[in-house]
């Protein structure tokens, strides 16, 4: 695999690795008194006043394509809010394994939007990577994989939105990864306000942000890299392929629960998390041919 090839995979790679570990200083910031709603609009400022002080003219894009850029930023906004309220509010298990149905998703939205073509190689690479996630995942103790409170359906809801905004970010193809990388910020933070206006009965007090601020700040950071990660990777990348790809960040979740969380991986979780780094590597025979990287 040339460099060219090799630099896209890499940077989903990372992005995948660091997604599967941020859950855990969100998790800090909610035992320290600051609901998911703040959290995520509070990490997400942080992230976009970086960017935008770094690259301002960045912003210019923007009038390359609106239409397609606001549908990035709408779906990334409810994606991005709808994990963090899922992961904090229900049984993680269960949020994770409707998440991670976006495999599903994104095979439809792909052909529909981008005219991706997937070989009968290609199916059997997407099914094996959500085999190995259902694997990771489902226990059967739980029920049938059917969303039955709020928190799984913003679980399956956050996967939709998942799939639709790394299809619309491959489809835009004359912005640059910054502006995609803005409105995926701004988008979270239109979905964040929403939702502290609807529960504006109750709203939190800002004292412990103070007091958690080099946390606030390091999340902030991190949402930098991984979303300039994903961004790149997916605008270089058929959708398709690079869904799969970001399973991988499953095994790194595994872990990162086992080292810093304190949970113990299960034989399923083994089994599942090898199906999924198979199906990675098998990647790059989804499409019968390589589309031209934009």
């Amino acid at each position: 695999m040339d460099r060219h090839k090799l630099l896209p995979v890499a940077s989903l790679l990372f992005a995948a690795t660091f997604w599967g570990i941020v859950w855990y200083p969100y998790r800090l910031l909610e035992n320290a008194g600051i609901g998911g709603e703040l959290s995520t609009l509070v990490t997400y400022i942080v992230a976009l006043i970086a960017v935008t002080l770094v690259r301002p003219r960045a912003w210019h894009e923007f009038r390359n394509a609106p239409i397609s850029l606001i549908v990035v930023a709408l779906a990334s906004g409810w994606c991005n809010l709808a994990y963090v309220l899922g992961m904090l509010t229900g049984e993680v298990m269960r949020v994770l394994l409707l998440f991670y149905l976006a495999p599903l998703w994104t095979v439809p939205i792909a052909r529909l939007l981008l005219k991706e073509r997937v070989t009968a190689i290609g199916y059997m690479v997407v099914l094996l990577s959500l085999g190995g996630a259902i694997v990771m995942l489902w226990k059967p103790s739980l029920g049938s994989p059917m969303p039955s409170t709020t928190a799984e359906w913003l679980g399956l809801s956050s996967g939709f939105c998942f799939a639709l905004a790394n299809v619309s970010v491959r489809r835009v193809a004359n912005c640059g990864v910054t502006i995609k990388t803005l409105c995926v910020f701004a988008g979270v933070i239109l979905a964040s306000l929403g939702a502290l206006w609807v529960n504006k009965g109750a709203m939190p007090s800002l004292t412990p942000i103070y007091e958690e601020m080099p946390l606030v700040f390091l999340i902030g950071g991190m949402l930098v890299a991984m979303s300039f990660a994903t961004n790149f990777g997916i605008s270089h990348m058929q959708a398709t392929r690079a869904i799969v790809i970001m399973l991988f960040e499953l095994v790194v979740a595994a872990f990162a629960s086992y080292f810093l969380a304190g949970e113990v991986m299960e034989l399923k979780e083994w089994i599942g998390g090898i199906m999924i780094v198979i199906a990675s590597l098998f990647s790059g025979h989804i499409h019968e041919k390589e589309q031209p990287s934009q």
